[in-house]
């Protein structure tokens, strides 16, 4: 059973909140796909770009691996992480009863789509693609936005279940015949 939200529009509570997760998902996703194509465009093969002096700036680097540039051989499995973290996240979505929770889900769904969406399309293609990143922050890493958008996701998540915050409603189990 779904409830209604309080201001009488009479929308089930459950499906506004997945409305929400796929917005999210849908804007980090085109942030990041935007931000991909502008980079790749202007800035690749170019020196880098400051953003904040020399400790934050703009310079485009493909990664074939995860974070830190760990994992560089195994791209496939990356991919193959990146998809089936996108179908969990569809998946759990139908139970959501929370709006931080799709805020959440919705961070690292589109993160999740944008690196995928590398690994399958960008050169050499097939599962191997190699993703872009270009925020360099100096002594620490070179990222992209759907990096960020997964690490607030993530972020928020441990935050949620560090509250005590659920996931979605508690279902009633089915009766069974005796």
């Amino acid at each position: 059973m779904t409830t209604s939200d309080a201001t009488g529009s009479g929308a089930p509570v459950g499906r506004r909140r997945v409305w929400v997760l796929w917005l999210v998902a849908s804007v980090a996703y085109a942030v990041d796909l935007g931000s991909k194509l502008l980079v790749v465009a202007k800035l690749e093969g170019r020196n880098p770009v400051p953003v904040i002096g020399t400790w934050m700036e703009l310079r485009v680097q493909r990664n074939p691996g995860a974070a830190f540039g760990l994992g560089a051989t195994t791209t496939v499995l990356f991919t193959v992480i990146a998809a089936a973290a996108a179908v969990v996240i569809v998946r759990v979505s139908r139970r959501l009863s929370s709006t931080s929770w799709a805020l959440a889900l919705g961070l690292l769904l589109g993160g999740a789509l944008g690196n995928l969406t590398d690994r399958l399309f960008r050169s050499p293609g097939g599962m191997q693609g190699a993703v872009v990143d270009f925020i360099e922050v100096r002594d620490f890493s070179v990222m992209n936005l759907a990096d960020w958008a997964i690490t607030c996701g993530g972020a928020l998540i441990v935050l949620l279940s560090f509250r005590g915050r659920e996931l979605g409603e508690a279902r009633t189990p089915r009766k069974q015949l005796v």
